[in-house]
């Protein structure tokens, strides 16, 4: 859908590295007219782009849980993720950068569109840590957000995972297609392995091994080396506490911002507990619910399991959009 991007540039964008960077915000926005209804925020995941209605079609569409005839829904790409093929807009000082400047350079492109409060944000992955980052810079702007399979922070498992990921695009001779089937790894589970394939063989060889060289090779043929170097470097720096001495109670204590925590209980990479500990933190001092997905898939289940995910985001959005149940019936069924 690279016909419906739109752009937004930033001239001089401070960067926490204390160096400044000229950026380029690519979006879309789908549904109602802006400022005609609620709006909501989705932001994509690592590999994913602006073009919501396609990566999250079984949510996001015409009559679905996220109903694009009752919303505004605003998407932006990740600067430097590479989703326009224009190599001018990719980002090659990567370690220049954390999650909070994509944040800040979101928070800035959301102002100039003058949005000055969104009604629901969420996010799944790096997606929904980025809501944290966002809701850290801009207290105010969020009505609810709904962070799934994420994190506020990058936990020692986090950053070694990404680790890893850094040493094979750093070594391998096919960086994109290693790197890929190493993190396919965690982002599935063994379970969901098991259950998928039962040591099943495909001609020689196993289809577990055939199916992570089919994803290894899809992603070099729609992503390049700088956007996935930056993505997961962003991945590891992520800490929406990073203002408030890591004590993220502090950070939300200045928001009004209801936060619906989504986790998946088979997740080996954002574990769940991480949320739980979360939830246990603030419920005595914000409005925070928590969410658990059931699932064999592990960290990808929030892309598969559509209609637990659906239930979940349609109660949500009834609840906190004042929506009635016959608003959303066809969605939730």
């Amino acid at each position: 859908m690279l016909e419906n991007l739109k752009y937004i540039y930033l001239q001089d964008l401070q960067l926490r590295s204390g160096k400044k960077q000229n950026i380029s915000v690519s979006y879309q926005i789908f549904g109602r007219e802006l400022h005609s209804a609620p709006i909501i925020l989705v932001n994509h995941a690592l590999t994913g782009n602006s073009s919501v209605t396609d990566w999250w079609s079984p949510i996001v569409g015409a009559g679905k849980t996220i109903d694009l005839d009752q919303f505004t829904v605003l998407a932006l790409d990740i600067p430097g993720n590479g989703f326009d093929s224009n190599t001018e807009h990719l980002i090659y000082n990567y370690q220049d950068f954390c999650l909070a400047d994509v944040a800040l350079a979101f928070a800035k492109a959301i102002e100039s569109l003058k949005i000055y409060t969104i009604d629901l944000g969420v996010g799944g992955s790096i997606g929904g840590a980025l809501l944290w980052e966002i809701l850290a810079i801009r207290p105010k702007l969020f009505k609810t957000i709904v962070p799934i399979a994420a994190d506020w922070k990058a936990t020692d498992w986090l950053m070694a995972c990404c680790h890893v990921q850094e040493t094979i695009l750093s070594n391998s001779n096919k960086p994109l297609q290693t790197a890929r089937q190493h993190a396919m790894t965690f982002y599935r589970s063994p379970q969901g392995l098991k259950n998928k394939f039962n040591r099943e063989v495909e001609g020689e060889d196993f289809q577990v091994k055939a199916w992570l060289n089919f994803h290894g090779t899809s992603l070099e043929k729609r992503f390049v080396l700088p956007s996935y170097r930056l993505l997961n470097h962003l991945l590891w720096n992520t800490d929406a506490s990073r203002n408030y001495y890591g004590k993220i109670e502090q950070m939300v204590a200045v928001s009004d911002t209801r936060i619906e925590l989504i986790a998946i209980d088979s997740d080996g990479f954002f574990l769940a507990s991480e949320d739980q500990q979360t939830y246990e933190l603030l419920k005595g001092e914000h409005e925070i619910d928590y969410h658990e997905i059931k699932s064999l898939h592990g960290h990808d289940a929030f892309l598969i399991e559509h209609d637990q995910v659906s239930q979940i985001l349609s109660k949500i959005i009834i609840n906190q959009l004042n929506l009635s149940l016959v608003d959303l019936s066809a969605a939730v069924l």
